[in-house]
């Protein structure tokens, strides 16, 4: 069943049709035209409630159609996790920096939505998966080595002025992984919790003494990096994040995996993710929204180290297919690479799954025996559990294909 999926205009995202979601929604519904002043920031494809998709024939919901055909879904997620799908497919299209920000796990979600209804919208956990696409995809992703943090709080007074000389001076001088751990969950919580007029002082002043620095030493602090940030969010206590938090270029087809309490940002570009079905976000900082600094404070994960302790690996299936399987069992993904009509004698089966999957055309056009009309680019489908799809390559044009589905 090919499906109509909402769009999300946040303040973040790309504007018109530079916009890859805006691009997909022609695609998947054209229902409205693209107003070029719009931000398109998130493409959701799923049952959540805040954006829930449509069958397009009969415009019912999708979730309705699960509740009244539960032989839709696989016997294992219906076990693990009733009549909804337990993912939340999106593509997001990302043009500054979104806030600086984790997700609970599944016993504080719950714990958050039953005293904080009005700020935490349902009781599920949201880890989740991001594959870049079209290009690098840049973001903000757990605490750095401890030696870099060190380095920058070392190097950049006006840091360490608001975090202050006692948690800085702690941070230096801890040895042991516990007392650095410790050392770091003060200077960032120090940080967060610095007043608006520190934090916005002690940003001008550095933006105003980084033209003085050597070309090296600007480098070397990721001045660039920080001046883009701090352009979009003047006085912002975000900004500093930069300095605490991985800088990250994920290339084309890259995944990382992030899970409950990991700090991070996404800052440029575009990108496919997969979650559990959650719209459970702790912000602080680099928002207009509501900064809840004290629940996200006491809940990240400080264990610091390099980016790519985050990094996922796709394994091929055969010479077409890859799969993706990030440790959780809300959610897996495929993805599929067909080469152009001329390269392709017969048409491919895509792996039959046990459980519920959405498919995501991303390039090029396909016909296929279980559905009717060409596939091509925007277009999003529902296969319930066992059913086969057949794709034949239509254009010139490789043909590229994202599915997600129940990872038990």
């Amino acid at each position: 069943m090919e499906l109509c999926c909402v769009v999300q205009k946040y303040a973040w995202g790309k504007v018109g049709k530079s916009s890859l979601v805006a691009q997909l929604s022609q695609g998947n519904s054209a229902a409205a035209p693209v107003v070029e002043e719009d931000p398109y920031a998130e493409l959701w494809m799923g049952t959540h409630p805040s954006g829930p998709s449509l069958i397009k024939t009969s415009k019912e919901p999708l979730l309705n159609h699960l509740l009244n055909n539960v032989d839709s879904l696989g016997d294992a997620e219906k076990k693990s996790f009733g009549t909804d799908l337990p993912f939340l497919f999106k593509a997001l299209s990302v043009a500054k920096a979104l806030s600086i920000q984790a997700h609970p796990n599944k016993k504080h979600a719950e714990e958050l939505f039953a005293t904080r209804p009005d700020l935490y919208k349902d009781p599920n956990h949201k880890p989740e998966m991001v594959t870049a696409w079209l290009g690098p995809f840049e973001a903000l992703c757990g605490f750095r080595p401890i030696a870099d943090i060190k380095f920058f709080i070392q190097e950049i007074d006006e840091l360490a002025a608001v975090v202050g000389k006692a948690a800085c001076e702690a941070l230096v001088k801890a040895e042991s992984d516990s007392e650095e751990m410790q050392a770091l969950r003060e200077c960032f919580s120090a940080l967060m919790n610095s007043s608006e007029e520190s934090i916005a002082s002690a940003l001008e002043q550095f933006e105003k003494r980084i033209p003085s620095l050597s070309a090296e030493k600007k480098e070397s602090l990721q001045c660039d990096l920080f001046t883009r940030i701090a352009t979009d969010f003047p006085g912002d206590v975000g900004c500093w994040s930069v300095y605490f938090m991985n800088y990250v270029i994920l290339q084309e087809g890259e995944s990382m995996f992030l899970g409950p309490n990991v700090p991070h940002a996404y800052i440029f570009g575009d990108c496919l993710e997969c979650m559990a079905c959650s719209d459970n976000v702790v912000r602080a900082g680099l928002t207009p929204k509501f900064k809840d600094i004290d629940t996200l404070c006491s809940m990240l994960d400080y264990q610091p180290g390099p980016v790519d302790r985050f990094r996922m690996h796709w394994t091929a299936v055969d010479a077409f297919c890859q799969e993706c399987f990030p440790p959780v069992p809300d959610f897996a993904m495929a993805r599929l690479h067909l080469p152009a009509s001329a390269t392709v004698d017969k048409a491919y089966r895509l792996p039959t799954r046990s459980n519920a999957s959405i498919i995501l055309i991303l390039q090029g056009q396909a016909t296929s025996d279980e559905t009717t009309g060409d596939l091509s680019f925007g277009h999003v489908l529902f296969l319930k559990a066992g059913q086969q799809l057949t794709l034949q390559v239509k254009s010139e044009q490789e043909l590229i294909v994202y599915q997600a589905f129940a990872n038990v």
